[in-house]
């Protein structure tokens, strides 16, 4: 059983079933054309803070290895394959007033506004969520911004823009859905790239290791 740390910055707390280490499998299946790319993967996903009132995201994953031998006496499985990674910084959304830091490393004036539990209430939607502000980098020249909700165990998540480089991957849209399910964190991520429409791309379910 997950317990909640008393110390956390009271912001965090709409995303505190998030914090924590966790590790498992997942599948991609895109289909480009009349081909489907579809394989398995491992993960390995961190959601951490650092005091300040945001959420520090990333993840890698790699490719299985495909076994050499196949005999009960000689198995020989090679080293799995790096196949992805991604960082990122989830906060709930809310204007940022004079005692936010920033911009940059400008540390910000007077006491903060949302400190306790019923500051931070007042940001909870008329449907009982909290509104969020996703942000994710790719190493392949992509940067995502994220708007969608929390809303007890579960995130929804849709693309407000995409920044790609010149030299980047044809690479448009995106949702992700999270959700906590048995102890298991369960999550989806639909895109829309190499001139596709938006369609299902991936998804896993991850174990809390720490």
């Amino acid at each position: 059983m997950y317990e909640l740390d008393a110390s956390l910055p009271a912001e965090i707390v709409p995303l505190s079933w998030l914090l924590g280490i966790w590790e498992g499998s997942g599948i991609v299946a895109y289909k480009v054309g009349d081909e489907t790319r579809e394989y398995e993967f491992g993960q390995r996903v961190a959601f951490t803070h650092d005091g300040t009132p945001h959420v520090q995201y990333s993840s890698s994953t790699w490719l299985f290895g495909t076994p050499e031998a196949d005999t009960a006496d000689d198995l020989l499985a090679p080293a799995p394959t790096p196949l992805f990674s991604e960082i990122g910084y989830w906060r709930l959304s809310r204007p940022l007033g004079a005692s936010d830091a920033g911009p940059g490393m400008l540390p910000g004036l007077g006491e903060p506004v949302f400190v306790t539990a019923s500051e931070v209430e007042t940001l909870r939607t008329p449907d009982g969520a909290f509104e969020l502000e996703v942000s994710i980098l790719h190493p392949g020249g992509v940067s995502e911004l994220y708007l969608g909700q929390v809303k007890g165990p579960r995130i929804d998540l849709v693309t407000d823009a995409v920044v790609r480089t010149a030299s980047a991957k044809e690479y448009a849209a995106a949702t992700r859905l999270y959700g906590l399910v048995d102890e298991h964190l369960l999550w989806a991520w639909d895109i829309a790239a190499l001139g596709q429409d938006l369609r299902t791309h991936a998804s896993g379910r991850l174990a809390r290791v720490d």
